[in-house]
């Protein structure tokens, strides 16, 4: 058993809530779903009817029993409740977004650091197949130096849905939607840009949302380019990296959201193993040919935030990574809006 196991509220139990952190935390010993906020439905009974139900924020946040609050809510909603939830003294995980701008990103660091309580950003996809694929052959220098490097998340909806993800809603549209998530997984990669270009704009009729973006993050020896668009019918194309050693190209989505939405749980083994359709190609003198995808698993993720509560491990997802993801992308709407190319 172990030394002590940590209660969990969700804030939300939508997609994020149900799908993604249900399953993990409650096939980690380490854990229990004590509480879910949800205003009038009951789908975290019928996921496991032992969670107990808040019909609020604050019912949750004033049980002294929660250790640990992740915020699965709207985006515009994620701020103030988190400030709310370090000020009752819980942990904290956020939802990407982590916050509408980098001031207000630097004000919960602040108060996360002054409470003492540990807080992070949901980056589950530094444990993508494809990206723990791409850490994987850098490191072997199969690549060689990158000069340069694309990595693209495309979708084709041409019928604008009735969600709010839809609707122009504040901290709304595809750059807070996906953006957080590639932009992240670049400065893991190469660590902070010079300048921040960007090019974000609607391209669906009707849509009232961004729905389109294009960001540069200029360094001296690469190009650094992260892109996304819902309107791209042919949308297999993820990753193009071309380096001195070789190039690597890739598609297709990590199995994992998929396999969790079929109420598969993570203890299903084998697991976040793509389809061979899905490897990349690796082109180099050496070597050109299909390169096997390492396996995914977001596990991990859960397990350090428990290290980092109860043991003191250093977060895998650090404040300091968040502020910088955040940073970006305030300068990208602003190099839009400007039409101009921004020092980092």
């Amino acid at each position: 058993m172990p030394s002590k196991i940590l209660n969990v509220g969700l804030i939300g139990f939508g997609l994020s809530g149900r799908y993604f952190h249900s399953p993990f935390l409650s096939t980690n010993p380490n854990f229990k779903i004590k509480t879910v906020v949800e205003r009038s439905k009951n789908e975290a009974q019928e996921f496991d009817p032992t969670i107990g139900n808040a019909r609020s924020v604050e019912e949750l946040l004033s049980d002294e029993a929660i250790d640990l609050v992740f915020i699965c809510t709207p985006n515009d909603t994620h701020f103030q409740y988190a400030m709310d939830a370090l000020e009752n003294g819980k942990h904290v995980v956020i939802e990407k977004p982590f916050s509408a701008t980098e001031e207000e990103a630097r004000q919960l660091v602040a108060l996360a650091k002054e409470k003492g309580l540990v807080l992070t950003a949901y980056q589950n996809r530094r444990w993508d197949s494809d990206f723990l694929t791409i850490q994987k052959l850098l490191s072997e220098g199969k690549i060689g130096d990158i000069i340069e490097y694309e990595c693209r998340y495309d979708r084709y909806r041409e019928a604008v849905a009735g969600s709010w993800k839809e609707r122009a809603v504040p901290v709304g549209g595809n750059v807070y939607n996906l953006g957080p998530h590639l932009i992240d997984q670049a400065l893991v990669l190469f660590g902070e840009p010079e300048t921040v270009t960007a090019d974000i704009r609607i391209v669906r009729p009707n849509s009232e949302i961004d729905d389109y973006f294009d960001i540069r993050l200029g360094y001296k020896d690469k190009s650094v380019i992260v892109k996304s668009s819902l309107m791209v019918y042919e949308n297999q194309l993820r990753y193009v990296l071309h380096g001195t050693k070789g190039s690597f190209i890739k598609g297709g989505l990590d199995p994992q959201e998929e396999t969790l939405r079929k109420n598969i749980l993570p203890t299903e083994q084998p697991w976040g193993v793509e389809p061979e359709d899905r490897w990349g190609k690796l082109y180099s003198p050496e070597f050109t040919g299909i390169v096997e995808s390492e396996a995914g698993d977001y596990a991990p993720f859960y397990q350090n935030v428990y290290d980092a509560i109860v043991n003191g491990a250093e977060l895998a997802v650090k404040p300091e990574e968040v502020l910088r993801t955040c940073r970006v992308i305030d300068l990208a709407f602003q190099s839009s809006n400007e039409k101009k190319v921004l020092a980092y």
